[in-house]
């Protein structure tokens, strides 16, 4: 049997696996095959967006994979086009036609761009298809504190997930703190420090991958899975599938997490949500 990340149990009751996989910059044609061999080898949960311009191909590679849609989680995000009550409605529905889908177990606003002012409208419309059963689960991504404060108390409802650019080297403590205080699971993107090399090839990094006997994708992994984060890498090569999901059998000493949470440079390293979005 392939190994499965572990779950854990979302605000409103969707079992959301720890670890998925993401999909950008992946076109439909790589999508395709790089979902189908990663739910073969034991991925549950694939990340994608409206952005990405790949949820065609997602859809074809999930279903080229054979497996139960039940045993699948599957996100997707829309732009701010679509910041509306009815207009969320309408995200949903295309994303749902685009992956092949009759419900998504996670949708997300994609980046809240505060300068259009309508991210409390799109959290409404993703509050309303949770309770129409569309959705099994509704998130923000990119959002701060300040944004998250303002859909809570105009709505009532917290969101399941916020999925943020986190890693050793943009730790986020002030998000991720807000999160946990308020049951919110906070997922990282870009969770070993995008296209450089600059946190794999760091000192502290690979000194423990030598500790532990691991790659220093996987020490990097497994620092988010210690910290209590879900986690959505990218790659595209079967070799890294299956290094990135065998990570649940070890765990870091807590002084070697602390030694990789010292690598934070600060806020400024994320994209700032306040200028940046689509």
């Amino acid at each position: 049997m392939p190994t499965t990340a572990p779950t854990v149990t979302l605000a409103h009751g969707a079992a959301m696996p720890r670890l998925g996989l993401g999909t950008w910059p992946m076109d439909d044609a790589e999508a395709e095959r790089v979902v189908a061999e990663a739910v073969g080898l034991g991925y549950r949960l694939v990340d994608t967006a409206e952005n990405y311009r790949n949820e065609r191909g997602v859809g074809l590679g999930l279903k080229a994979s054979g497996a139960a849609r039940e045993d699948l989680f599957v996100t997707t995000k829309f732009n701010r086009e679509w910041h509306g009550v009815e207009l969320a409605a309408e995200a949903c529905e295309r994303s749902l036609d685009r992956l092949g889908l009759d419900y998504l177990d996670l949708l997300l606003i994609h980046w809240p761009n505060p300068q259009h002012g309508q991210y409390v409208e799109a959290w409404r419309g993703l509050a309303r298809l949770l309770d129409a059963g569309r959705v099994k689960a509704i998130g923000t991504s990119n959002f701060k504190p300040a944004h998250l404060d303002r859909i809570i108390e105009a709505t009532g409802v917290v969101p399941d997930v916020n999925q943020i650019q986190l890693s050793p080297l943009t730790t986020r403590p002030a998000s991720r703190a807000y999160d946990e205080e308020r049951g919110i699971v906070t997922q990282s993107w870009s969770p070993i420090g995008g296209q450089g090399g600059a946190v794999r090839e760091h000192p502290t990094v690979t000194a423990l991958a030598e500790k532990y006997g691991r790659t220093p994708v996987q020490i990097v992994l497994r620092w988010h899975l210690d910290l209590g984060l879900a986690v959505v890498p990218k790659t595209t090569s079967a070799e890294r599938l299956r290094a990135n999901l065998d990570v649940f059998d070890f765990a870091l000493e807590e002084a070697d997490v602390a030694a990789l949470s010292a690598l934070d440079r600060g806020e400024g390293e994320a994209a700032d949500s306040d200028a940046f979005g689509h």
